[in-house]
C-alpha cells in the first residue's frame, strides 16, 4: 500500500461525503419546516453532524503531517485516529439521543404530517446523493481492501478516515429508508407515531455505528500491529538478508496509518565484528522497507541465536 493512494483516497471519499452532506442537511432542515416529521428533523441533524465529521476528518489529516518535535519523536500520526474516534462520539450524541429523544417525544405528543410530498421527495434526492458518496468510498476502498470482506476492511484497516466514511454513508442511506417508511406509514395510516418510530429506528442505527466506530478507533488509538501478512513479509525480508540468521523475535506498531513502528531482535554471527554488524543491520533494514514502505521506524537489535526456538510474532 502506498501512502500516497491511502491518503488521496481518504481526501476524495472525505470530500464527496461533505458535499454531498452539506447539501443534504440543508434540503432536509427545510422539508422539516414544511412537514413537521420527526424523522425528518432526525435525519437532518444526523446530516450536520456527518458534515461536521467530515471538517473533523479533515482536520485530523492535517494535523498528522506535523514534523515530530522534541516532545513527539514518534510524530503526529495518531491524530488521525484520535478525530476518527471523536467523529464516533459526535456521531452517538448529536446523530443517535437527538433522534431517540424527538422519537419519544412525538410518540407522546403525536401531531399530524404536513405537506408529505415535500419530505418524501427531499428523502428521495438524499438518498441519491447518499449514494454517490457512498460509492466514492467504495471505489477508493477497493485497493486498501484487497481480499478482505467489507467487515474485515472495517475491523482491520489502518486507514481510519475510509471506514468511518463507508459506516457513516451506509448509515444514512439504512436512515433515509427508515425515515421513507416512518413517513410513507404515518400518510398511509393516519397514524403520525409512525413517523415518531422512524425517527427511534433512526437512533438506533446511529448508536450502533457510532458504537462499532469507537471500538475500532479505540484499538487504533491504543496501538494495532501490522497486519500478519505485513508481518509475515518482515519477516521474509529480514531472514533473508545476508547475515541474518533468523528473527528471534519481531515486534510492530502503526504510529499512523502509513508510519509503521518495526522492533526486531535477530541473530547474528556471533563472531562477526561490529563493523560488519552494522552492515548487516543496514542492509536488514533496507530489505525491510523495500517489501513495507510504511515501515518508516526500525529498530533491531543483534543477538546471539541460543536456541532453535520458532519465529515469536
Amino acid at each position: 500500500m502506498s501512502s500516497p493512494h491511502g491518503e488521496d483516497g481518504s481526501t476524495r471519499a472525505i470530500v464527496a461525503a461533505f458535499l454531498a452532506n452539506l447539501g443534504i442537511a440543508l434540503a432536509k432542515f427545510v422539508a422539516f419546516a414544511v412537514t413537521g416529521a420527526a424523522s425528518m428533523l432526525a435525519e437532518g441533524v444526523h446530516s450536520v453532524a456527518d458534515t461536521g465529521n467530515q471538517g473533523l476528518l479533515f482536520l485530523g489529516g492535517r494535523r498528522a503531517r506535523k514534523p515530530p518535535t522534541r516532545q513527539h519523536p514518534f510524530g503526529f500520526g495518531r491524530e488521525r485516529y484520535f478525530w476518527s474516534f471523536v467523529v464516533a462520539v459526535v456521531l452517538f450524541t448529536a446523530g443517535s439521543l437527538f433522534a431517540l429523544l424527538e422519537g419519544v417525544e412525538k410518540l407522546r405528543h403525536p401531531h399530524g404530517l404536513e405537506a408529505w410530498p415535500w419530505a418524501v421527495g427531499t428523502l428521495v434526492v438524499a438518498f441519491v446523493l447518499e449514494a454517490f458518496s457512498l460509492r466514492t468510498a467504495v471505489r477508493e476502498s477497493r485497493a486498501l481492501k484487497g481480499d478482505l470482506p467489507w467487515s474485515g476492511f472495517i475491523r482491520y484497516a489502518k486507514v481510519p478516515e475510509l471506514p468511518v466514511v463507508l459506516l457513516e454513508d451506509t448509515g444514512a442511506l439504512l436512515g433515509l429508508a427508515f425515515a421513507l417508511l416512518g413517513v410513507g406509514l404515518a400518510q398511509i395510516t393516519g397514524n403520525p407515531r409512525f413517523d415518531a418510530l422512524g425517527s427511534i429506528a433512526i437512533g438506533l442505527l446511529l448508536g450502533f455505528i457510532a458504537f462499532v466506530l469507537a471500538v475500532e478507533m479505540k484499538s487504533l488509538l491504543i496501538g494495532e500491529a501490522a497486519a500478519p501478512d505485513v508481518q509475515a513479509r518482515i519477516c521474509s525480508a529480514l531472514e533473508g538478508s545476508d547475515g541474518v540468521r533468523r528473527v528471534i523475535h519481531l515486534r510492530t506498531e502503526h504510529l499512523g496509518p502509513e508510519d509503521l513502528l518495526v522492533v526486531a531482535k535477530i541473530a547474528v554471527d556471533p563472531q562477526m565484528p561490529s563493523g560488519e554488524t552494522a552492515a548487516v543491520i543496514d542492509r536488514a533494514e533496507a530489505a525491510v522497507r523495500a517489501v513495507v514502505p510504511e515501515a518508516r521506524l526500525i529498530f533491531l537489535e543483534p543477538d546471539v541465536d541460543r536456541a532453535p526456538a520458532q519465529t515469536e510474532t
